[in-house]
């Protein structure tokens, strides 16, 4: 893949980084990525991973802006109010860096979705703000073997992780799932949404940028990711704390029924 002299300036900053250079610029720009939700986390993703050069943007929001998003979803603007927050994204997209292909999926990820939306992508990023959303997107990752950077945020905290439970660890264990992680929904009511509870603004902000430096990180290869790691963000306080996760083996997905269940199929096959 040739670069024109644009895009070689455009880029300079990267590829004079020997941890990027030339070849992860390359990198960047044949990867094909999905962003679930372009709200307070998608926002920042989407801008950075434009700006760096990601060839080819997927955005899933089915959503409209309101003026209650601006406080924090800056890649929506005041005069974007009413129209649908895949079709404004893309023209921020478009503006910041033209290089960039913008595929819109202007609808609700859910259970039975999930698996065609990622399917033609090499890594996904999921921003939602509900667990049934989380739960769908990572079971599809799961199954169509796609790494998957999952974020999420609070009042005033937020976190990050990174899911490739389709791999082994140096162990030769399965990588952990979401599921390992959270085996179970909260209970419908207690934990009260960003309407109901608020939310910083600048903190959508940070946590989305570290969500596109870790798409960055597993694209270009450099660093060590974040699967088995959550990171938690502190914003009340300024902190920031990471939580060693491992696989469980009464996950429904990679545990030890499940895999007892393919290698029997396999078998009969």
């Amino acid at each position: 893949m040739m670069f024109s002299s644009e895009e070689l300036e455009r880029y300079a900053r990267h590829v004079v980084m020997h941890e990027v250079g030339g070849a992860g610029q390359q990198a960047l720009a044949r990867a094909r990525v999905l962003v679930i939700g372009a709200g307070g986390l998608g926002a920042p993703v989407l801008l950075y991973l434009a700006a760096a050069g990601v060839g080819t943007l997927g955005i899933v929001d089915d959503d409209v802006v309101a003026l209650s998003n601006l406080q924090r979803q800056v890649i929506h603007a005041t005069a974007d109010i009413g129209r649908p927050k895949v079709e404004t994204a893309a023209e921020a997209i478009a503006r910041l860096n033209p290089h960039v292909r913008v595929v819109r999926h202007a609808v609700r990820l859910d259970a039975d979705n999930a698996a065609g939306l990622v399917a033609g992508y090499d890594l996904v990023l999921d921003g939602s703000d509900n667990f049934d959303t989380r739960y769908a997107v990572s079971d599809a990752c799961f199954h169509a073997r796609k790494p998957l950077i999952a974020g999420a945020l609070g009042v005033f905290d937020a976190m990050l992780t990174t899911l490739r439970p389709f791999e082994t660890d140096a162990k030769g264990r399965p990588n952990p799932t979401w599921r390992c992680l959270f085996p179970h929904k909260p209970p419908p009511g207690t934990i009260p949404s960003c309407a109901e509870a608020g939310v910083l603004g600048a903190l959508a902000g940070i946590a989305g940028s570290m969500m596109a430096l870790e798409a960055i990180r597993e694209i270009v290869g450099f660093g060590t990711g974040l699967t088995g790691r959550l990171v938690h963000i502190d914003a009340r306080d300024m902190r920031f704390v990471e939580t060693l996760y491992d696989w469980d083996p009464d996950n429904p997905l990679n545990g030890e029924e499940a895999q007892a269940r393919g290698a029997m199929a396999m078998a009969q096959e």
